[in-house]
């Protein structure tokens, strides 16, 4: 299927507009919740997907979406997490506030936020608060990895720097400087030193286990983000370190991919499961 094929499935899925892709309901998910708050603010709310089966002290999935920083909504994703649901893992999908109201570092603050509610709540809904993995894609993936690497942002929400226990990134954006395009310098031309905006800058011997997966295809966030990434942990010698490349998949087809309809274009989804299940 070409790369214009899943931008054209993406939206089709987020309606529910696919068989077995349904969008999510207001109301009780099955074994689960949605629009829970975890913040005061109308966008601080999160939904919660649980395994059918039930079960305690199962993985958790925090899955962060993408859209530049100023675009996205849980609901579109809920593919993402019937995906996790359906292979053992309790998932959240949490919303968080967007550029133009809010610029660097709020979108990872919200995350930070996010994370602290999950780890605090999440055993009512099954899931171990031990087994804590970070996922995100595009720019969700960007703030997927401040929050695994630049410990700041946990600590300030009351977590530990170590209750991430990993994190997969999907075509995410990593080592992006300078600012010049209008979607970086909407998001982060407020940094006072934009070295401190970069993932890149943060990487440390002692990070979790971190997965890196991206499409050889992908112009959007270019493949050598990951690549960098990857190659900057390892020698500051990081122990766990993967890096995926997908032939012929663009940036959308990583994340499209995960869903029931798209799931033979790519083994993303095995091969994510596969890496949090060795880490749980």
């Amino acid at each position: 299927m070409t790369e214009i094929s899943r931008r054209a499935i993406v939206p089709l899925l987020a309606a529910g507009a696919l068989p077995g892709c349904a969008a999510l309901r207001p109301g009780v998910l099955t074994n689960g919740a949605s629009d829970v708050a975890y913040g005061r603010h109308p966008r601080q709310r999160m939904d919660i997907y649980v395994p059918q089966s039930g079960g305690t002290g199962r993985p958790v999935v925090f899955f962060i979406y993408g859209g530049s920083w100023a675009n996205g909504a849980k609901e579109t994703y809920a593919f993402v997490g019937e995906a996790f649901a359906s292979r053992g893992f309790v998932t959240v999908i949490a919303n968080y506030r967007l550029v133009p109201e809010v610029r660097f570092p709020t979108f990872i603050e919200d995350g930070a936020l996010a994370l602290r509610f999950v780890r605090d709540n999440i055993a009512r809904f099954g899931g171990s608060p031990r087994m804590l993995h970070v996922m995100g894609h595009s720019a969700g993936a960007y703030n997927a990895m401040m929050l695994t690497l630049d410990r700041r942002y946990l600590v300030a929400a009351g977590l530990r720097s170590n209750d991430i226990r990993s994190a997969v990134g999907l075509s995410g954006p990593y080592d992006f400087l300078p600012f010049d395009i209008d979607v970086t310098k909407a998001a982060f031309g407020n940094a006072r030193d934009p070295a401190q905006t970069q993932p890149i800058n943060f990487v440390r011997s002692d990070a979790p286990p971190i997965l890196l997966a991206t499409g050889s295809d992908d112009t959007t966030v270019l493949p050598r983000n990951s690549e960098r990434l990857a190659a900057a942990l390892k020698k500051v010698g990081a122990k766990s370190v993967s890096l995926r490349i997908y032939p012929g998949l663009g940036h959308v087809g990583t994340v499209a991919a995960l869903s029931g309809l798209l799931q033979w274009s790519a083994p993303i989804l095995d091969d994510v499961v596969a890496f949090l299940t060795s880490r749980s």
